[in-house]
């Protein structure tokens, strides 16, 4: 019985760690492009635009998120699924897991 426990413990605190550390493997794979000078591999993260308005083509494995404040703030105006493109008249920035 006690053997058990120490197991059970022992996979309780592995599972743990394993789901909050950091890593790449949460990063898209693929490359992010907003036109017309940011091309991004396999982003993580928040990324302003330079310029409006944003041109966004999601050449990754995960969705991007347009939203209308800088800093990933505000509201979502736009989802971009993997292998799709948007144009964005009031886009500020772009959210990509």
């Amino acid at each position: 019985m006690r053997r058990l426990a120490t197991v059970l413990g022992t996979l309780a605190t592995a599972g743990t760690i394993a789901l909050t550390l950091p890593g790449a493997a949460l990063a898209a794979n693929g490359t992010l492009i907003i036109a017309p000078n940011q091309t991004i591999n396999n982003p993580s993260g928040c990324y302003n635009a330079q310029i409006f308005p944003l041109i966004l083509r999601n050449d990754t494995d995960e969705y991007a998120l347009v939203y209308d404040g800088p800093n990933c703030t505000g509201q979502v105006i736009a989802v971009v699924p993997p292998g799709g493109s948007t144009t964005q008249e009031f886009g500020a920035s772009v959210f990509i897991k």
